[in-house]
């Protein structure tokens, strides 16, 4: 049989698992298209990203599990208490304002219960930007009580107002927000991100000077300047190698110039010592004028060559580095352009 032209199950499994290596390749890229090319810089995220997964996992399982058990456990004993001044008003005997309920839900229970008129109940409110207290409550209310009712968690900071409609009366409960919800879980969060803000504020000076004798080295080095004669390797162990490793690479790298220019400077004495002797004879040489002229031009231009090599020689081993103006030397090149009636491009 023709197999069909969309292949199974199978052959779109397969092109799944061989797409998946170019897929994690790219991604790889565009991570290192976005990542700082400095040492420190990403020194600085090996320290700090696994700091702000950790204590992003944290606070996630935080909020997720202990600060929402907490508070639903809390809302739950605070609306078992409500319910129960409401089964008391329903079962037993009492007064007609209900004064001795009223008074020991405020002694036992710390509830403050009054008995409004059988008005409606007001309309529901805005929801706070953290809803949890709302959810939990509304949530044991129809669980526990299973009457219409309405909360208020956003009018009083410090106060929750609860409504319930009874039978020819509205039941109003005021309670305190720490006896319903846990109001001081954010102090550990506080806690947690200013430990983590101390640590970074010490990790990232100590970094820095770990870092900070490579940085030294290549940048004067780069910068063709000599080296800081207090300079000493510190730091870790491998930073010293390191260190170490590369002022070694410095010092025969600047060997190797200084033999370059020995050898470059005793080539240049021999060859413009040749040529004074060849240029001598050529003028006690007899023969026509053009030819000894051209020759003469040859030998100028060789010594002339031989004189650079020798300028550089010594401006390379004598020569110290300064600041260039130059504003001042491509001002000097445009006057000499216009003289000359050239057109400089920069």
């Amino acid at each position: 049989m023709d197999k069909p032209e969309g292949g199974g199950p199978g052959d779109l499994a397969l092109r799944t698992l061989r797409a998946m290596p170019r897929a994690w390749n790219r991604f790889w890229r565009l991570i290192a298209l976005y990542m700082p090319k400095r040492l420190y810089a990403r020194s600085l995220i090996i320290v700090i990203a696994p700091m702000i997964l950790l204590q992003s996992v944290i606070a996630f399982v935080f909020m997720e599990r202990h600060w929402q058990t907490v508070t639903q456990r809390l809302s739950q004993a605070t609306i078992s208490d409500i319910a129960a001044v409401i089964d008391m008003m329903e079962t037993y005997p009492h007064d007609a304002d209900y004064a001795n309920i009223i008074r020991i839900a405020q002694d036992r229970m710390q509830l403050k219960v009054d008995l409004l008129p059988p008005d409606p109940l007001p309309p529901p409110g805005p929801k706070p930007f953290f809803s949890i207290l709302d959810e939990a409550l509304s949530s044991e209310i129809t669980r526990q009580i299973n009457r219409p009712f309405w909360i208020d968690t956003v009018g009083n900071s410090n106060v929750v107002e609860v409504r319930v409609q009874l039978e020819g009366k509205v039941l109003r409960v005021f309670v305190r927000r720490s006896q319903a919800y846990a109001s001081n879980t954010h102090i550990f969060l506080i806690w947690m991100v200013g430990t983590s803000l101390v640590l970074l504020m010490i990790a990232i000076p100590f970094l820095r000077n770990q870092i900070r004798p490579i940085l030294t080295l290549a940048e004067s080095f780069g910068k063709g300047r000599p080296m800081p004669r207090d300079f000493r390797p510190r730091g870790a162990e491998e930073v010293r190698r390191a260190g170490f490793a590369f002022i070694q690479m410095r010092e025969r790298i600047e060997r190797q110039i200084e033999q370059r220019t020995a050898m470059l400077t005793g080539v240049s004495h021999d060859l413009r010592t040749i040529l004074t002797r060849f240029k001598l004879q050529l003028a006690l040489a007899g023969g026509k004028a053009e030819t000894k002229a051209a020759l003469n031009q040859d030998i100028d231009d060789m010594q002339s060559m031989l004189e650079g090599y020798l300028a550089f020689a010594r401006g390379e081993s004598a020569e110290d580095t300064g600041r260039f103006d130059l504003n001042a030397y491509f001002q000097k090149l445009g006057e000499e352009a216009q003289l000359r009636r050239c057109k400089l491009t920069t």
